[in-house]
């Protein structure tokens, strides 16, 4: 037989070699090795996020020393620095970011002086004083951002708004977190939106990843639930809410989280929910704190359903987490009568 006969494809290949299976093997075996060496910490830092079972043993068997290979030689940064410039979108995960800037609410040189911040009357909000709240003539542009909570709220904040000339973005990001920074640093995030989309009020639902360590004094990691977790988780929100309030210029719109089914989840939610409320009070004037804890979870016991227009209705999503279309519509009626009070256009 020819050549061609024996083999009608052998002379499509320049060599003629034939690859063997020992050949396929060596090739996985060089791609998981390189794959340990320039992504050892992602793969250390996945397992380490996953909910305690056997997949999370197996990551975190091959992650840790594969993550301590990473951690000694300068390969995977030196990778990173070099194929940078092939990515064009801004950088908004990991690093130093917005959150490694002082504190919202403290001036940089009384920080450094370890002095007291003076309070000014944007900690107080008019109403609460008795006073007409400066409102803000029209709205324009809402932005709706957080995380999976954030969904369907934004889809229902912008069907209501929609005839009244109000341009609504929906800027979700999924399985982030202000606690966690692998996939969005928040800080560089919100400066982001801010920047580019000038809202005239922002809406953040944002929670439902939270509980992760945060860099306390020193560079320790300060583990949640406690008050030095809640403080630093505070401090990241308060510089959130300074950027999106642009000075005044814009209103903010909060939401608490209401408490999830899980106990351990309760316990980060109570965390975050006093962190929201303590982060807020500098900007009172244009932040505003929507309670939706107390109104989907009265007395802090986890419902699933509620009574709505006198009808028991179930608001939660079998997760035991998220609002369902239902518990959106709550929500919505919750900051929809907040933006009325903020902007004479909703009159």
């Amino acid at each position: 037989m020819s050549a061609t006969e024996r083999d009608p494809f052998i002379l499509d290949r320049p060599t003629g070699r034939r690859l063997r299976a020992r050949d396929a093997i060596v090739c996985v075996f060089v791609a998981v090795v390189l794959l340990a060496l320039l992504e050892g910490r992602s793969i250390r830092r996945s397992g380490e996020r996953m909910e305690p079972g056997l997949q999370r043993t197996v990551v975190l068997a091959v992650g840790r020393p594969a993550g301590w290979l990473a951690d000694r030689l300068p390969l995977a940064d030196g990778v990173h620095r070099a194929t940078g410039w092939l990515s064009p979108d801004e950088q908004l995960s990991g690093g130093p970011g917005a959150f490694r800037t002082p504190p919202a609410g403290v001036d940089a040189a009384t920080a450094r002086a370890g002095g007291t911040a003076p309070i000014t009357s944007e900690s107080f909000d008019p109403a609460a004083l008795g006073e007409r709240p400066e409102r803000l003539a029209k709205l324009g542009t809402l932005l709706v951002t957080g995380d999976s909570l954030a969904q369907p709220l934004d889809v229902e904040l912008a069907r209501r708004l929609a005839s009244q000339g109000v341009r609504t973005v929906r800027d979700a990001h999924l399985g982030t977190g202000i606690s966690k920074s692998d996939l969005v640093d928040w800080g560089q995030l919100s400066a982001l939106q801010a920047r580019e989309r000038r809202p005239d009020a922002v809406v953040m639902f944002l929670g439902a990843n939270e509980g992760f360590p945060l860099p306390g004094t020193g560079g320790r990691q300060v583990q949640c639930c406690g008050p030095a977790w809640a403080a630093q988780y505070a401090t990241r929100a308060r510089r959130m809410m300074e950027t999106y309030r642009r000075r005044g210029a814009a209103r903010v719109y909060w939401l608490t989280l209401p408490l999830p089914r899980d106990a351990p989840r309760q316990r980060i939610a109570r965390s975050v929910n006093a962190a929201i409320a303590v982060a807020a009070q500098p900007f009172r004037a244009h932040v505003r704190v929507l309670d939706t804890a107390t109104l989907f979870t009265p007395g802090g016991r986890y419902r699933a359903a509620m009574p709505v227009g006198g009808r028991a209705t179930i608001v939660r999503r079998p997760d035991g987490i998220h609002l369902n279309d239902a518990g959106s519509r709550v929500a919505a009626d919750v900051v929809v009568a907040r933006l009325r009070g903020d902007f004479d256009s909703l009159r």
